[in-house]
């Protein structure tokens, strides 16, 4: 039967619960990007992340999947050690992100090389820990996709169709969706098996129902990031996407990857805006409770789930 694979071990489905399906925890840049001078990406503090996971907890939330790759300081055993102390499923990912913090890696591999690293840490144990990695990431640069952006996703392309786990990944701005689509289905990947990740940074109608019509999910998790757009558009979409019978491959998330982001660091909007603000945001627009379910625990677990 499929599992959800958790930093602590594999659970059924159905008790992965209410879930943000892309987040950040613990991890950065690496020190010789150019972000590492902005220190508000350096998310190393457990006792804030488990402080925001406590927030979360009270506001309803369950699980969340943390899509900190290698290149950008995973802690696999850090981040195992949150999920018990807190009580909240956490998914860990494998991959790669985007060239600026993996063209270091990229160099100095093959295809086979990546996809062999990332189903080791699928199968057996990130980073030399024991700890699972349940879903693939693969990233792309701003309108367009590097030479060692495409090795990383033909190798997760590898490794989903040896392993069967999902494919979540980053599209800057928003920007590159359908091609990464593309390249994974010509990889031999089900688009049914894709999530893109950061749409919510290009609410284009036409281009979003382009990537639903491949069968792939959509994640909108840049939720009350009104820098880049007003919430209430982000609304609109949605409701229009439910209506039109795409509400199955939807997910929704707030890709809190900065510390500014966390209400328990004095920041915000915090891990509760989702829970107690867009979502009753969204029942208030006319989106049912089955809705909101399917977006928020429906989807996620049959996604996640391999």
């Amino acid at each position: 039967m499929p599992a959800v694979m958790t930093v602590t071990g594999p659970i059924e489905p159905q008790e992965l619960g209410v879930t943000y399906a892309h987040e950040h925890l613990l991890g950065g840049p690496p020190k010789w990007s150019s972000d590492y001078a902005d220190r508000d990406f350096a998310m190393t503090s457990t006792e804030s992340a488990s402080s925001e996971l406590g927030l979360f907890k009270q506001a309803g939330g369950q699980a969340m999947v943390e899509m900190s790759t290698p290149d950008y300081n995973r802690q696999p055993l850090k981040l195992r050690k949150l999920s018990e102390s807190t009580d909240i499923h956490i998914i860990m990912t494998t991959g790669l992100h985007k060239d600026a913090y993996s063209h270091r890696m990229t160099a100095q591999s093959s295809v086979e090389d990546l996809a062999a690293l990332f189903i080791r840490d699928l199968s057996q144990g990130a980073g030399g820990s024991d700890v699972r990695a349940g879903v693939i990431k693969g990233a792309t640069s701003l309108n367009v996709i590097t030479e060692g952006e495409e090795m990383v996703l033909r190798a997760g392309a590898q490794a989903h169709l040896s392993t069967g786990a999902p494919i979540s990944t980053h599209t800057q701005a928003g920007t590159m969706g359908l091609e990464q689509i593309a390249i994974l289905k010509e990889s031999g990947v089900d688009p049914t098996r894709v999530a893109i990740g950061h749409v919510d940074r290009n609410l284009d109608y036409d281009y979003h129902k382009a990537m639903l019509d491949t069968g792939a999910y959509l994640i909108y998790d840049h939720l009350s990031k009104e820098k880049y757009a007003p919430d209430s558009s982000r609304i609109a979409l949605l409701k229009r996407f439910i209506a039109e019978g795409y509400g199955t491959q939807l997910m929704l998330s707030g890709d809190f990857g900065r510390n500014s982001y966390y209400s328990s660091n004095g920041g915000g909007p915090g891990f509760t805006y989702i829970l107690w603000r867009f979502v009753p945001w969204l029942v208030s627009e006319g989106v049912s409770h089955d809705a909101v379910l399917a977006l928020m625990v429906d989807n996620p677990a049959r996604f996640f789930a391999f």
